[in-house]
């Protein structure tokens, strides 16, 4: 089952406003993270929290300097969830809008784990040298 979720601000929420500046207009928005999901996993409940994702400079891959490399337990919790089922063709099987709140916790920082892939499949693709 192909899920479309979306993470968004409930209306009457504005503390954190300023983070939610869309880079390419500089207008707020409330869509705080969108998930595309194709797994059996339930979806998000009231309570969850999406996670938050930064850089700790000590651990930036040269290989890959723009991503994240550690994530946490973010500040904002779902407080209600619609579901949505498409009508005719549709890209996906089912929309999920989760309303959030910011309610913020002292959440620890994990490393994001990156695989390097078997020896056997880096050979096979040419990545040993």
């Amino acid at each position: 089952m192909r899920k479309y979720i979306i993470f968004q601000a409930d209306e009457r929420e504005e503390h954190e406003a300023e983070r939610r500046i869309l880079a390419h207009t500089g207008a707020c928005t409330d869509i705080l993270a969108e998930y595309f999901d194709s797994s059996d996993a339930p979806i998000p409940e009231p309570g969850y929290r999406p996670s938050e994702y930064c850089q700790v400079q000590e651990a930036i891959d040269p290989e890959s300097p723009g991503s994240s490399t550690h994530f946490r337990r973010g500040d904002w919790e779902v407080v209600r969830v619609e579901q949505y089922a498409p009508i005719g063709t549709a890209e996906f099987d089912l929309v999920v809008v989760c309303y959030c709140r910011y309610a913020p916790i002292e959440s620890p920082l994990f490393p994001i784990r990156r695989g390097k892939g078997s020896p056997q499949l880096q050979e096979a693709s040419g990545m040993v040298t």
